[in-house]
């Protein structure tokens, strides 16, 4: 057999730039983000086959940790039932260990926490690494909003994108058809066709659960399609207004991408925000969103209720509950200010909103 003229040492340079996947979060979205991705790197030469998901650890009814039934049955007992995971994802409950070496990171956890989740990461990461964000969510400060992808940027020093879309986890988990938009700001050889909005894309994303809860409401009244379909166009003018206004350079055309109208409505029509405010607005509003949230969704976060917090401070601080009546009303319901009935007995104000 004839001598080989390949160098070791460029097969050692393959592999040390090979990319290496980690997903810090292990709810439902993130597990079916880790399944996605996981199955994808086993078919690109250029990634690392192992994909590290990082497990908040918890200890499930047989007694195991979380993240130890995940390894060994490939499976998210808690928040995932029923779906195999390739094997080449592992359950991590050390978030340290788990981003070690990732070059790549996909950010997925309840929006509230992702602070804290940054500073413990501070010095712990690669620093070529970059970010995407599947979250949707924003902190709200003092000085106004800021969004989940500055937040991680800020904190670790790093690109951070976002992905956004029309995305029922369960139904990506079993491979159905669904599309996703991807802001990003500065490098578009990340992808081909990547929407250049990071906090159009972000926002949108954020909003709609507002919006949702609004058309709970409607349904748990039984208010019908028409009142259904009227919440959901002034829900998205006033997404459309709010991110214009906070900020400038987001643009129109992202609205009627997948991360606007059809996040939208596939929100609207079956995602758990609009569930639990069925639910809520059925009991005459007598049930808390909290105990609601910890019967419907098996320890899942209902990231509507706390977002409409967040807008309702915003609008107060910057004078603006005249121009999004239904965000102002969204909030106060869920507060308890207001009758779940309220959602259609506020004055729509126009006149001002088509000049945004």
């Amino acid at each position: 057999m004839a001598p080989s003229n390949t160098k070791p040492v460029a097969v050692t340079d393959e592999v040390l730039q090979k990319s290496r996947v980690t997903v810090v979060g292990s709810g439902n979205w993130g597990s079916v983000a880790a399944k996605l991705i996981a199955s994808n790197t086993l078919n690109i030469n250029s990634f690392h086959d192992e994909v590290r998901m990082w497990v908040f650890e918890e200890t499930v009814p047989s007694g195991e940790k979380l993240s130890e039934v995940i390894n060994r049955t490939n499976e998210n007992v808690k928040y995932l039932p029923g779906i195999k995971l390739p094997k080449n994802v592992v359950a991590d409950p050390d978030i340290e260990h788990a981003v070690k070496d990732a070059n790549m990171l996909v950010f997925v956890t309840p929006h509230q926490f992702m602070e804290g989740i940054c500073k413990r990461l501070v010095g712990k990461i690669r620093k070529d690494a970059v970010a995407i964000s599947l979250i949707k969510g924003m902190e709200v400060k003092r000085e106004g909003p800021c969004m989940i992808s500055t937040l991680i940027s800020e904190i670790l020093g790093i690109s951070c994108c976002v992905l956004m879309g029309a995305n029922i986890a369960n139904e990506i988990a079993v491979e159905k058809f669904s599309e996703a938009t991807v802001g990003y700001r500065d490098n578009k050889e990340i992808a081909d066709k990547w929407v250049q909005d990071v906090e159009g894309v972000e926002l949108c994303g954020t909003l709609k659960n507002v919006v949702a809860l609004a058309a709970g409401f409607v349904d748990g009244l039984d208010m019908g399609n028409n009142t259904k379909a009227a919440i959901m166009r002034i829900g998205l003018r006033e997404m459309k207004a709010l991110s214009k206004l906070l900020f400038p350079s987001v643009k129109d055309n992202t609205f009627f991408e997948s991360c606007g109208v059809a996040d939208l409505i596939t929100t609207c029509l079956g995602g758990r925000n609009r569930r639990c405010a069925d639910a809520f607005a059925r009991n005459g509003g007598k049930r808390s969103f909290d105990e609601l949230e910890a019967e419907m969704l098996q320890g899942q976060k209902l990231q509507g209720v706390s977002t409409a917090k967040e807008v309702y401070e915003v609008l107060s601080h910057r004078g603006w509950f005249e121009l999004f009546p239904l965000f102002a009303t969204v909030h106060q319901i869920c507060s308890g200010r207001l009758a779940p009935s309220a959602i259609v007995e506020y004055t729509e104000h126009s006149a001002r909103l088509p000049l945004l």
